[in-house]
């Protein structure tokens, strides 16, 4: 390997030489692009000095640098770097800038990561630049980063820019999307007079351009109350009380911001993806780009599969899963879709393809609710879904429905009506109200025997074949959707009665959120409260000293204590299906890795509390209360006429009634999944005899199609890496839009941002109460003191067993009938949901107060 390379001989492929500013400057030479001249030390210069590196360990940072600052350059790598700094130009000034190999990648671009030394002159003092930058690999914030990214210290070596400086009159940033708002095509420049580094340090306020389809749409002053310059004999220099350069104060012209748009265009046309670069115009106001880089922060696109803007709602955000799903999972996923847009008559011609309206973006599922928006029924029946599951879309929706973009053009209800009658019919919706309204230990029946049902369809004799498991997995998850919706006609006769009582009791609705407490027939509530007796009736120890870890171990090996291994394998053998995340059919169940679940048995062991404050006392009393709440919404219908009373203690009792089995038809769902992933676990033996696969859970990795074809042979060892490690990549993801438009745009960040201070969602849970917040971003292996209050993105079944201990909740997530919300009223416990960043927001050990039914969080101040 050369040590010196000129950026006309790098290309985007020479990473592991040159690092990934370098290689994106070669890249931009390359292309034409206008690039100050420059040359890069490679990786080999800096493999050399770094030889007997240790790169693991305690003060790990601090040791680093300190061999690289100490140890001796190379003789022939120093004559490089005269020789190479000569070939510039005479004692020419120059940008030193470090070039990692992990920097500027496509998912982490490392920005500032590593050292920049500007308007370095002489030959002496590039060399000793050079030093501090291959130190700089080893700054406390660089090694946090790569930490936090999931990359290997040891893998990481660096490169060293030198480049011509650009003796800059105006210089900044310009991301070629907005970077806020995630709107394509936008570009939002920074620039302020001197030197560059004045705005990418953060010492100046810019002045701000936004730029759209060839014109300024937005331009904001900044203060440029300094500048940075370059001095004669080297170094630089801070300059107080800058003039403006340009018309109206602004340091460029409008003519400069669309020059500077357009180099954008060619540069996010180069390398097809939105970039962020930086700039400098010279004294004779010619423009450089002086580096390019991918904007990591952008959320990927959904593929678009029709023509227009299309308005995507998150899949994932609806389940309470904010981490990506497995190809397996997705796959799944996709054909109960298909199921369920049979019933409305609009089913895919291939079922493994998926709904219609359903799309693909950053490895989770999408709904595409473009024509709900521009269609006068969706207008009607959209917000008001919404803002029962999913409140903070609610008015996300207000505002898509001005954009001129969206303009209605369904006008007609006639196809929805068409629809509607089909899918209630195909479900026999009328007979099932009927049955809700008039016999209702007959539809209860009817909801157990759906389950009795899905159990006779999943059993399989042991000797199908690999080939019959597929072709029974396909048809039982193309038949799961239409199976179990059949309970929701019962549901939402109770939910329909509930609200007809709020109407003529003349109580509002959030008024009403005492009476759903303690509801029956929730197989959720079921399930926590059988949990938290079976920590009742099993052996302190080892739960209350052992690791969760031996635990495990013990639990596998039959080693716990008598009642305890009886115990857990009966709760796993009825709930072990379940999981967190569980409607990723590629993940394991609680069955397959009980870690969770004996970690909150541990957690309920080790706590101290009486019997009051028991789950079974506290769902008890939860029923008393409701009860009261009954009788108050009766007396006030009995104020405006007795047969409003009779209606409204005849609705809110089938409330009641039917209320729990919201949880119903999700359980049976994932009871399919689980089915159906141990049948495909059984095919993934078969794969792994043929050589296809390393082990039977790597089936996760591939789609169902791509199982299919495997049987036949091949090797899909490498195709299942790279999909794993892309997954543990996305998961670190930090954001995840809940609405996003095909032009990037997220249109929650339009929208103003709260007040410091006032936190404020969804009421979902009546109450008050003022604890310490327990941020948790991962049920698994979280522990929570009892009344600590629960701070959390969103929430599946797999989180209720945190419930139990929780004096609160609050949650990012969410509407009023959202998962978490019916837990929550159901326990007792306040809960507001749709709480904007409320995870950023709030922090572990501060006391906050909650109150359930306003829907508000108060932080101290």
């Amino acid at each position: 390997m050369k040590t010196a390379l000129d950026f006309s001989e790098i290309d985007a492929s020479m990473l592991a030489e040159t690092g990934g500013k370098a290689a994106n400057l070669g890249e931009l030479t390359r292309a034409g692009l206008p690039v100050p001249p420059g040359w890069v030390l490679t990786t080999e210069a800096y493999r050399q000095v770094a030889t007997g590196l240790e790169t693991s360990g305690d003060g790990l940072a601090e040791r680093a640098r300190r061999h690289l600052l100490q140890a001796p350059v190379p003789e022939a790598v120093h004559e490089t770097i005269v020789t190479s700094y000569a070939a510039l130009g005479d004692d020419v000034p120059v940008a030193v800038r470090s070039s990692a190999t992990a920097e500027d990648l496509p998912f982490a671009s490392f920005a500032g990561q590593q050292d920049t030394y500007l308007n370095v002159v002489g030959a002496q003092a590039v060399v000793e630049a050079v030093r501090r930058c291959w130190a700089s690999l080893w700054t406390d914030r660089a090694v946090a980063y790569r930490e936090s990214n999931g990359i290997d210290h040891a893998s990481v070596r660096l490169a060293v820019v030198v480049q011509v400086m650009v003796d800059a009159q105006v210089a900044g940033v310009m991301f070629t999307a907005n970077p806020v708002t995630g709107r394509r095509r936008e570009a939002v420049i920074d620039a302020s007079p001197g030197l560059g580094e004045a705005v990418v340090s953060g010492a100046v306020n810019p002045d701000r351009f936004v730029v759209s389809g060839g014109e300024v749409i937005e331009r904001r002053a900044g203060d440029k109350h300094l500048a940075i310059r370059a001095l004669p004999g080297g170094g630089t220099e801070r300059v107080e009380s800058v003039e403006s350069a340009g018309d109206d104060g602004f340091c460029l012209t409008d003519a400069q911001v669309r020059e500077l748009a357009e180099l954008g265009t060619r540069v996010e046309d180069h390398y097809g993806a939105p970039q962020d670069t930086e700039w400098a115009i010279d004294a004779d106001g010619r423009l450089w780009l002086t580096q390019a880089r991918p904007i990591t922060t952008l959320y990927p696109l959904p593929d678009a599969t029709r023509p227009g803007l299309r308005v995507y709602f998150s899949l994932n955000v609806v389940q309470g899963v904010m981490g990506p799903l497995t190809p397996l999972g997705r796959s799944a996923l996709r054909l109960v879709s298909a199921g369920g847009a049979s019933l409305f008559g609009y089913g895919p011609a291939e079922p493994l393809d998926g709904a219609p309206f359903l799309s693909e973006s950053g490895q989770r599922l999408w709904i595409d609710l473009t024509t709900a928006v521009r269609s006068r029924a969706g207008r009607v029946i959209l917000p008001r879904m919404l803002t029962l599951g999913e409140a903070r879309t609610a008015p996300i929706f207000d505002r898509l429905v001005q954009d001129p973009r969206l303009s209605l053009v369904h006008t007609s209800r006639r196809p929805v009506l068409r629809a509607l009658r089909r899918f209630a019919a195909r479900i026999h919706a009328p007979s099932r109200v009927l049955l809700a309204l008039t016999r209702p230990p007959k539809a209860l029946a009817h909801a157990a025997r759906v389950g009795e049902r899905l159990d006779e369809r999943l059993r399989l004799p042991d000797n199908v074949t690999p080939a019959q498991r597929l072709d029974h997995a396909e048809r039982v998850l193309a038949g799961t959707f239409p199976a179990i919706i059949s309970i929701m006609p019962i549901v939402i006769t109770g939910y329909g009665l509930y609200g007809l009582a709020a109407k003529l009791a003349g109580v509002p609705m959030n008024d009403l959120l005492d009476v759903l407490r303690s509801v029956p027939h929730n197989p959720t509530t079921e399930m926590d409260l059988e949990l938290w007796d079976l920590a009742t009736r099993i052996e302190a120890e080892p739960f209350r000293s052992g690791p969760v870890a031996e635990l495990v171990r013990r639990y596998r090996a039959g080693e716990l204590p008598p009642a305890a291994q009886q115990g857990v394998a009966a709760f796993l053998d009825k709930y072990g299906h379940r999981g967190v995340a569980e409607i990723d059919m590629g993940l394991p169940r609680w069955s397959e890795d009980p870690a969770h679940i004996l970690g909150v048995l541990a957690n309920y062991l080790r706590m101290d509390g009486g019997a009051e404050l028991a789950p079974a006392a506290l769902f008890a009393k939860g029923t008393e209360e409701a009860r009261a709440a009954v009788a108050h919404v009766v007396a006030q219908a009995r104020r405006k006429g007795r047969w409003r009373a009779a209606v409204v203690r005849f609705g809110l009792g089938r409330t009641r009634t039917y209320a729990g089995l919201r949880e119903l038809p999700k359980f049976y769902a994932v009871k399919t999944l689980a089915a159906i992933r141990r049948s495909l676990l059984v095919a993934g033996e078969h794969l792994v005899g043929l050589g296809v696969i390393d082990s039977p859970e790597d089936v996760a990795w591939l789609d169902l199609a791509e199982i299919r074809a495997a049987l036949d042979g091949g090797d899909l060892r490498e195709r299942v890496a790279r999909r794993r490690a892309a997954y543990e990549q996305e998961a670190r993801r930090r954001h995840v839009p809940r609405v996003l438009l095909s032009d990037g745009t997220e249109p929650e960040a339009l929208a103003q941002s709260a007040e410091e201070g006032a936190l404020t969602g969804t009421a979902a849970s009546a109450g008050t109460v003022t604890g310490v917040a327990r941020v948790v971003l991962d049920p698994i292996g979280a522990h929570l003191e009892p009344g600590e209050i629960l701070v959390c993105p969103s929430t599946d079944p797999g989180w209720t067993p945190l419930f139990l201990t929780a004096g609160g909740l609050v949650m990012e997530m969410g509407g009023a009938m959202s998962h978490g919300a019916v837990v929550a009223r159901e326990y007792g416990i306040p809960a507001v949901v749709g709480v904007p960043d409320a995870t950023h927001r709030i922090a572990t050990g501060q006391e906050i107060t909650v109150n359930g039914a306003a829907g508000t969080v108060t932080l101290p101040e």
